[in-house]
């Protein structure tokens, strides 16, 4: 697979919050990732042997409820005119229950990284993650941009 279409897959993920551990490239990814919030936040030595099995547990729980997400309600949507209003009900109630787990995640996570980084550290690692993805997206739109041309 080209490395166009592993960015362009990764940004689809990414972007719609349906990340899979098992598409190409995603080790690749992953790696460029860490080494791009490393370099962010600067971590000391202390600081990174405490934060990274934090961070690394985090998003392994937020990646179980994307799996969710997609096997339970993207995958079903597919079919939404085959959907009785009762089933559509019924996703709408797990979509808003996994979203309420996400958010206690993200909270739980905040108040955990916040105990062995600072509160500053804290902040830029937010931005970092955003900044990331939207690093990624913009190296897709030039990639696919040149390659148009």
């Amino acid at each position: 697979m080209s490395i166009k279409k592993i960015i362009y897959v990764l940004v689809f993920l990414l972007t719609t919050g349906m990340y899979c551990q098992h598409k190409p490239g995603y080790e690749k990814i992953k790696a460029l990732k860490i080494a791009y919030i490393t370099e962010k936040l600067n971590l000391n030595s202390k600081e990174a042997q405490e934060f990274w099995p934090i961070y690394n547990a985090h998003e392994e729980q937020i990646d179980k409820i994307r799996r969710q997400e997609r096997q339970d309600i993207f995958e079903k949507l597919r079919e939404i005119d085959q959907l009785s209003e009762n089933d559509l009900e019924k996703l709408l109630e797990l979509d808003i229950s996994l979203k309420e787990q996400k958010h206690k995640l993200e909270t739980k996570f905040i108040s955990d990284v916040r105990k062995v980084i600072s509160a500053k550290k804290t902040f830029i690692l937010l931005q970092t993650e955003n900044g990331f993805k939207r690093r990624l997206i913009r190296q897709y739109r030039q990639k696919h941009k040149s390659n148009n041309r």
